[in-house]
């Protein structure tokens, strides 16, 4: 930990490591984010902040209760062909929020290997422009010319941070995924608007 200030107060660095992917071989889609936030590490759970609208997204998209316990929703997602990672296997950040990991602290996870072992993924979605932007930069440099054909769109951040659009516009831009497990044919690389 490296103390330090900032506005007069004081903060710490932390270094935070991401959690094991959640698929299965028949995964077709892998969702991204960049590094889980501070509930996330503590629950070890994904998107475990109560606010974060991924569970309730995925709950209307893929018709299962987004109350039911973690398990089980993992389970469905997998059932679903729907895969769950980071960009990131370790950085340096101060809070749970994005914009605070030290860009030079990033430690992508190893995108090559698993593609390799989940050869039915067509479509990489990325949870908000974090994610987005540290997978063009640390990730896509690494991969296969035939990884590269696989399309990655930047998706509306589903964080409580990303107020400016309502859960309904985020379910909106979002039902794009169920879309694609059903062979949609997108182009290689997709922004929607107003993501974050």
């Amino acid at each position: 930990m490296w103390p330090g200030k900032r506005s007069d107060r004081l903060f710490v660095m932390s270094e935070v490591y991401s959690f094991a992917p959640v698929s299965s071989p028949q995964a077709r889609v892998l969702i991204l984010g960049s590094m889980p936030g501070k509930r996330s590490l503590e629950m070890r759970q994904y998107y475990a902040h109560p606010q974060n609208a991924f569970w309730r997204i995925m709950a209307e998209l893929f018709d299962f209760d987004a109350d039911q316990s973690y398990l089980a929703r993992m389970e469905h997602l997998r059932n679903c062909g729907v895969a769950l990672w980071d960009v990131l296997a370790a950085c340096t950040r101060e809070s749970s929020l994005d914009s605070d990991i030290v860009e030079s602290s990033i430690i992508a996870n190893d995108f090559p290997a698993f593609l390799s072992q989940h050869p039915l993924i067509g479509h990489i979605y990325c949870n908000g422009a974090r994610s987005f932007q540290s997978f063009l930069r640390h990730v896509r440099p690494e991969l296969s010319d035939k990884n590269l054909e696989i399309p990655v769109i930047r998706l509306p951040s589903t964080s409580p941070a990303h107020a400016a659009m309502d859960f309904q516009a985020k379910l909106d831009a979002w039902s794009i995924i169920s879309d694609s497990i059903d062979q949609t044919i997108l182009p290689t690389t997709v922004e929607f608007p107003n993501p974050s």
